[in-house]
């Protein structure tokens, strides 16, 4: 009996909405739009890198002494003085620093390159294992070179096989320097490593 009634109760209102009579009284228009579009311009910095000055200072860091033993001695790095337009601020000594932390095999990482590209240094350094067994024991290894400029965005990309290590994170690991040029357009070179390089 519950069924019957249900059904019934279904039935009542489709029969209503077959029997209902509707007549169009316009026709549908879609409203008329106007769209105007200009080619739009992504923002540029025209930094003119002149007066590069490359030469090296002195100062006191740790490096890596018979596997992971870290000592303090005075080691000769680069140094680069950058004068650029009086708008970008006043210039501070900064030290940009590439690091890495290492396991099974000792490591030398050396900075090879820095490349402005507007707003930003591209610090590209160098990770080649030496070969020397380091057992279950890390190592931390790091090349650094003294900038004066104004503070600039750095970006830095480690050639080499990136070590296991949350250490590591930081830096973008690449497989060869033309994987890196690829990510650099119109940059200038303000350090290269065995160069003597002047920019004026």
């Amino acid at each position: 009996m519950k069924n019957i009634i249900f059904f019934s109760a279904l039935l009542i209102p489709i029969f209503f909405l077959t029997n209902c009579d509707i007549d169009q009284t316009r026709e549908a228009e879609m409203p008329d739009v106007d769209v105007s579009i200009e080619e739009g311009q992504l923002p540029a910095w025209d930094v003119k890198w002149a007066d590069v000055n490359v030469g090296t200072t002195t100062k006191t860091v740790n490096v890596p002494k018979v596997r992971v033993i870290m000592e303090e001695e005075e080691v000769v790095v680069p140094f680069i003085d950058v004068d650029m337009p009086q708008e970008y601020g006043e210039k501070e000594e900064l030290i940009l620093v590439s690091e890495a932390e290492v396991t099974g095999e000792t490591h030398d990482l050396e900075i090879i390159e820095v490349i402005a590209t507007g707003k930003r240094l591209n610090v590209i350094s160098e990770l080649k294992s030496t070969g020397q067994d380091l057992g279950d024991e890390r190592m931390r290894v790091s090349d650094r070179i003294v900038l004066k400029a104004p503070d600039l965005d750095v970006k830095h990309y480690i050639i080499g096989e990136r070590p296991v290590g949350d250490f590591n994170n930081q830096y973008t690991y690449m497989k060869s320097k033309s994987d890196v040029m690829n990510r650099i357009e119109d940059g200038t070179t303000i350090y290269k490593k065995n160069s003597k390089l002047s920019l004026k």
